[in-house]
C-alpha cells in the first residue's frame, strides 16, 4: 500500500527505527491527516508526547513568516488593537471557509463556489474589500470586530495579505478579483440610480463584476483602446473585444473602456446579455480565475450606465489604477512571505551530506536575499498605506501614483527572484506539483501574473520616474 513501494519501508535506516526525520524529509505533515493514512495508526508510545504539530490558523512561529507587527516582541506605529482582532478573525475565516474551496477549485478549475461569496457577504467582507468609505456606513463588519468609522486601508491590507497566504493563485483572482477592480469605478463615478442597483447586488454576493479594459490591441497603453461605442438615442452601441479579463467567464457586469466617435474614451457598465459573449483563455494558472476573451456585438448600453463624463473616461481608468495596483502589491508581498516560510522550514528539516541543508553557506545566502526582499517591500507598502489613510482620493492620485507604481515594480521583480531561489533550495521538489515543494512549484509557475496584471513592470517604472521628474524644482542644480 505504500506509495513509494515496499523497499522504502525495508531500508535498514527505516525499518524498526524512529523515522520522524526521514518521514519529514519526504512528506508534508498534511499527509498524516489524510483519512486513508490516519486509519493505519495502531497506537502511541507510552510516556511519549507528540513532538511535531501541524500549522494551525494561529500565528506562525517561524522567523519572518509573519510581518513584524504580528511577531511577538516587536512593535508597529500603524496597527491598533482592532487591527489585531480583525486579523485573527479574518485568518480563521480564510482557514475555515476559503482554503478548502480554494484547494478544491484550484484542482478542478471550476469557478469559486457561490457559497463562499455568500459567507463573505454575511460578514460584509465583499464591501470591506472596496476599502474604507461611506459604502460601509451602517454595516456590521466582521461580526462587529471593527466599526465602519474605524475601518481603514490597513484593515484592507490585512484582508489582501491573509487571502494570499493560501497560495491558490488562480482561485484568489477568481474570488472577486474582478470585483475588486471593476466595482470601484461604479462606486466613484456611477450615477446614484446605477450605484443603488449594482452595489447591493455585489455586496450581498449575488452578482460579480469584472474590469474590461485590456485588449489584444492595447494593454498598459490604455489610450490605444479600439473597442468602440456609438452614440444613439438613449445610450450607446458597443462593438469590440477585450482580452485577458479576470472573472470574465462568469461575471455579471463589465466595466468597459470604449473609444468614442470624437476620439475620446467612455467607461460604460455593461450587463451580461444579448450580444455579450465570453470565452475562456487558458493560462499557466487555474481557470478558477475565469480569465476571458470578451466579444461585444452591437450591445446597447443605456446612457445611465456611463461612468464619469462623456469622452473623459481616461480619468476614470487612470484613477482606478492606484487602488488596483496597491491591492496587487499587498497580495504579492504576502505570497512571497509564504515562500520564505516554506523555505525556512525546508532547510531546517532537509539533510544533505549528513547535515541540515542550512549548513550550506550558499543556501543561507539565498535565504538572506529572500528575507531582505520581502521585508523591504512590506515596510514600503505599510508606509504608502499610512499615507493613503491620511489622504483624500484625489490627493492619492497626485502623491501616490508614482510610489505605488514603483513599489509594484519592485515587489513583482523581487518575487520572481525569490521564486527562482526557492526552486533552487527545493531542487527537484520545487518543480513537482505534489509533495514537499508543491507550493514552490505553484508559486514559480504563477508569480509572473503579478508582474503583468495592472501594468507591466517597465511601464510602471517609467510612470514612477516621470511623475518624479514632473515635480522636480526648476531652480535646483548640482
Amino acid at each position: 500500500m505504500h506509495p513509494g513501494g515496499l523497499s522504502v519501508l525495508l531500508d535498514e535506516d527505516i525499518a524498526g527505527k524512529d523515522v520522524t526525520e526521514a518521514f519529514f524529509s519526504l512528506h508534508r505533515y498534511e499527509v498524516l491527516e489524510r483519512p486513508q493514512y490516519k486509519r493505519l495508526r495502531i497506537g502511541s508510545i507510552t510516556g511519549q508526547e507528540q513532538q511535531i504539530f501541524p500549522q494551525l490558523a494561529g500565528l506562525s512561529r517561524v522567523p519572518y513568516a509573519e510581518p513584524t507587527w504580528l511577531t511577538p516582541g516587536y512593535f508597529s506605529p500603524y496597527y491598533k488593537d482592532h487591527h489585531r482582532k480583525f486579523q485573527a478573525a479574518f485568518r480563521k475565516f480564510v482557514q475555515d471557509v476559503v482554503l478548502p474551496d480554494g484547494q478544491a477549485r484550484e484542482e478542478d478549475g471550476k469557478r469559486p463556489s457561490h457559497s463562499v461569496f455568500l459567507e463573505m457577504a454575511k460578514l460584509n467582507i465583499i464591501a470591506m474589500r472596496m476599502g474604507p468609505g461611506p459604502h460601509l456606513k451602517g454595516l456590521e463588519l466582521m461580526g462587529g470586530i471593527v466599526k465602519p468609522e474605524e475601518f481603514d486601508h490597513f484593515h484592507e491590507l490585512i484582508m489582501g495579505q491573509e487571502i494570499a497566504r493560501i497560495n491558490t493563485r488562480g482561485y484568489i483572482d477568481g474570488l472577486g478579483g474582478g470585483t475588486f477592480i471593476g466595482l470601484p469605478p461604479v462606486m466613484n463615478f456611477g450615477k446614484p440610480a446605477l450605484r443603488n442597483k449594482i452595489i447591493p447586488e455585489v455586496f450581498t454576493g449575488k452578482k460579480l463584476c469584472a474590469l474590461a479594459i485590456t485588449e489584444a490591441f492595447a494593454g498598459s497603453d490604455v489610450a490605444g483602446l479600439k473597442c468602440h461605442c456609438k452614440k444613439v438615442d438613449g445610450g450607446w452601441i458597443v462593438t469590440g473585444t477585450k482580452k485577458w479579463i479576470t472573472n470574465g467567464t462568469f461575471a455579471d457586469y463589465f466595466t468597459v473602456g470604449c473609444r468614442t466617435d470624437q476620439g475620446g474614451l467612455n467607461v460604460l457598465l455593461i450587463e451580461r446579455g444579448e450580444g455579450v459573449e465570453t470565452k475562456q483563455i487558458k493560462t499557466p494558472y487555474s481557470t478558477a480565475a475565469g480569465t476571458a476573451y470578451i466579444t461585444f456585438d452591437n450591445v446597447f448600453v443605456p446612457e445611465g450606465n456611463l461612468l464619469g463624463e462623456e469622452n473623459k473616461g481616461l480619468q476614470v481608468i487612470l484613477s482606478n489604477f492606484n487602488h488596483e495596483r496597491w491591492g496587487m502589491v499587498t497580495a504579492s508581498i504576502s505570497a512571497q512571505r509564504f515562500i520564505v516560510e516554506e523555505s525556512l522550514k525546508w532547510v531546517s528539516q532537509r539533510k544533505v551530506f549528513g547535515k541540515p541543508l542550512h549548513s550550506q553557506a550558499v543556501i543561507r545566502a539565498k535565504l538572506a536575499a529572500m528575507i531582505s526582499r520581502v521585508e523591504s517591500a512590506q515596510n514600503w507598502l505599510e508606509n504608502i498605506t499610512y499615507q493613503m489613510t491620511h489622504m483624500k482620493y484625489h490627493e492619492q492620485a497626485n502623491y501616490l501614483a508614482g510610489p505605488i507604481a514603483l513599489l509594484k515594480k519592485h515587489a513583482t521583480e523581487t518575487a520572481q527572484e525569490t521564486a527562482r531561489d526557492a526552486v533552487q533550495v527545493f531542487g527537484g521538489r520545487g518543480i513537482t506539483k505534489t509533495g514537499m515543494g508543491r507550493y514552490i512549484e505553484h508559486y514559480h509557475r504563477t508569480v509572473p501574473f503579478d508582474a503583468v496584471l495592472g501594468g507591466a513592470e517597465d511601464v510602471l517604472g517609467d510612470l514612477g520616474v516621470r511623475q518624479a521628474l514632473r515635480k522636480m524644482p526648476k531652480d535646483v542644480r548640482l
